[in-house]
């Protein structure tokens, strides 16, 4: 009987570690929102794809992509992963757009998405920042229109060395488009810096919208930078942090 029982007990311990390990190897299921701005398909793709079999990928475009927030869809992806501009949006669009990732759905933000929605305040909330077309009053602080340079090279500083998505990233060069004069939300933690002129000092962070992580980082204009180590990286480890 103590054979059985043992016998019985060692089995579930196997049954119990093995189903553990083939949840903890499951592919994170990221949906990329895209549209209100071009960039170059091929080269974006063949990023998403580097990034491994622990991490599948669909491309839904907007405004086609607004029924993906329903909750009845929400279930088919583990992270959003926004590379869109655009600005047209309905109240109950907006409505269940905010409730999405205010209920849970992790999100990773890149480059352009910060220019995205200019008269949606709480899209800002949600992104965390907002690169404006023109002069805007956030908090009682004004900003001018903000500004752009394409093709700069420059220096990528890692601000919190030990936080999971920048581990193991060091101080890195990329060749990019910088933006100038954006606003970042005061509860941000920032991950990434650069003294680069023509930019505003703070390039990557981190901070959660409601149930939700949520890291935004604001370099990703084209080919150069969807094919830097550094870079996918970031995107790599961001994904894996924000959908824990």
């Amino acid at each position: 009987m103590r054979k059985l029982f043992t016998f019985v007990t060692l089995l579930v311990a196997v049954l119990v570690f093995s189903t553990g390990y083939a949840t903890a190897k499951k592919p994170i299921r990221i949906l990329v929102v895209t549209g209100g701005h071009n960039y170059d398909k091929p080269s974006f793709n063949e990023m998403l794809n580097s990034l491994g079999t622990g991490i599948t990928n669909q491309v839904a475009e907007l405004p086609v992509a607004y029924d993906q927030f329903l909750p009845e869809n929400r279930g088919k992806y583990d992270v959003l992963v926004f590379y869109h501009m655009w600005q047209k949006i309905t109240p109950e669009q907006e409505k269940v757009f905010a409730e999405c990732i205010r209920e849970g759905k992790p999100l990773v933000v890149l480059h352009h998405s910060i220019c995205a929605f200019d008269e949606w305040p709480e899209y800002w909330n949600i992104v965390g920042g907002k690169y404006f077309h023109k002069p805007t009053t956030v908090n009682g602080k004004e900003y001018a229109a903000c500004s752009y340079i394409h093709d700069t090279r420059f220096t990528v500083n890692v601000a919190k060395k030990k936080h999971p998505v920048t581990k193991g990233v060091k101080d890195f060069e990329i060749f990019d488009e910088t933006y100038k004069g954006y606003y970042v939300a005061d509860g941000a933690v920032p991950l990434l810096t650069t003294t680069e002129k023509s930019s505003t000092p703070v390039i990557g962070w981190a901070h959660q919208y409601g149930k939700a992580r949520v890291v935004t980082l604001q370099s990703g204009h084209a080919t150069p930078t969807f094919q830097n180590e550094s870079y996918r990286k970031l995107l790599k480890q961001s994904i894996e942090w924000a959908s824990n």
